[in-house]
């Protein structure tokens, strides 16, 4: 069993009398004093915020630990990329209302623009987009892939059709049908296998009750670093199935047998190779961390805070410890709920005396899922959610 003895983020906070001032030691992705060694940001992506961002390559950019706030919703410009494949270039956003998606497995099947999905309905739901690998980085493996911690996640306002009003106004899905399967729009490189590589992914059709073709993010439109000019939004559901560039959506009697569904993104042991028939990367569980151990310097008063999600569940309960897991006290949230899907910002005031503390947290969903204190390892290195390796250890001086 994984202790989480190492790998916690370390912070040095001052006490009442000293200069105030916050210093990170050993802390990756923490915050701006970082960013000096900053690798720069893709081409794609350049309008982002670089402070805010840790670059691990061309198509996986991850957002610092102490960027992530408390107002609940997470800027465009600090949220993080994770692209399977480069993006399509940008003549693909250049008249976005005429972007086709091509919509099958319904009794009347047809292509349709953005333009005239504008026209059928439109609702906004805010969720977490969260990386399958987020907190690769926190496993004792090793793991193909960016070894992300905290930071391939943050909270979005999402605007669309509801993909359920798109299947009645073409008659409805077909019968058999028991999947929602999506394609993205990425090139393939002539002469190489499309099946191994393209973005195509399959959830339950249950998804598309709450699933919605997305054209605006956070109130603007969709970035090509975040699959504009559409893009697949199914809530409660890891950011794979959120396909990008999305040209096609087909109500499916069995899963899609692309390589990215039948033995991608498959949670399996270490060693052991990828499947149909083990657990897909589909709905998120319930999950936690601390963002800030900040310090009010008049006081000596430390106020807490983080952020938690219940993933297809709402989160209902959010508990924060600073002596290691052995006792807890419960947190409130902060601001507005923004409904089931979304994360909550939570706070705890504490006072604590010159010494150091392990402080980490951990939520329960309105189902009675508590997250757990450690992730049994496997081989992709999907989703660390153990309470026990998310913890910081902060130095009270």
């Amino acid at each position: 069993m994984q202790t989480g003895s190492i790998r916690r983020r370390h912070f040095l906070v001052g006490a009442a009398g000293t200069a105030g001032a916050i210093a990170t030691v050993g802390a990756v992705g923490v915050g701006p004093a970082f960013a000096q060694d900053a690798k720069p940001l893709p081409d794609y992506a350049a309008w982002k915020d670089p402070d805010a961002l840790i670059v691990h390559s061309e198509n996986t950019l991850e957002t610092r630990r102490g960027f992530i706030g408390t107002s609940g919703i997470t800027p465009n410009d600090e949220l993080y990329v994770r692209n399977n494949l480069s993006p399509p270039g940008e003549e693909i956003v250049a008249d976005r209302d005429a972007w086709e998606v091509s919509i099958e497995g319904v009794q009347d099947p047809r292509a349709m623009t953005v333009g005239e999905l504008r026209t059928l309905d439109i609702e906004t739901v805010a969720t977490v987009l969260q990386c399958s690998g987020n907190g690769r980085g926190l496993f004792d493996h090793e793991a193909s892939g960016t070894p992300w911690t905290v930071g391939a996640a943050g909270n979005v306002l999402w605007s669309g059709v509801p993909v359920r009003a798109v299947a009645d106004e073409l008659g409805g899905v077909a019968d058999g049908a028991r999947f929602m399967t999506s394609t993205g729009g990425e090139t393939i490189p002539e002469g190489l296998e499309l099946k191994d590589l393209m973005v195509e992914r399959s959830v339950p059709l249950a998804a598309m009750e709450n699933a919605i073709l997305a054209w605006e993010m956070n109130g603007e439109r969709i970035s090509l670093a975040h699959g504009g000019p559409l893009r697949m939004v199914v809530p409660g559901y890891y950011g794979i199935n959120n396909v990008k560039y999305v040209k096609k959506v087909a109500f499916t009697e069995n899963e899609t047998d692309a390589k990215i569904q039948a033995t991608g993104y498959r949670v399996r042991p270490v060693g052991v190779d990828g499947a149909p028939d083990q657990p897909s990367m589909w709905e998120m569980k319930v999950k936690s961390w601390v963002t800030h151990p900040l310090m009010e310097v008049e006081t000596g008063r430390i106020q807490i805070h983080g952020v938690a999600f219940g993933g297809i569940n709402a989160v209902a309960k959010v508990e924060v410890s600073s002596d290691g897991g052995q006792t807890w006290q419960e947190a409130r949230f902060i601001g507005p709920d923004l409904g089931r899907f979304a994360w909550r910002p939570f706070v705890l005031a504490a006072d604590l005396e010159p010494g150091t503390y392990t402080i980490t947290s951990r939520a329960t969903d309105s189902e009675g899922n508590v997250q757990s204190e450690v992730t049994e390892p496997n081989h992709r290195g999907y989703d660390y959610s153990g309470w026990r390796r998310l913890a910081v250890d902060v130095t009270v001086a």
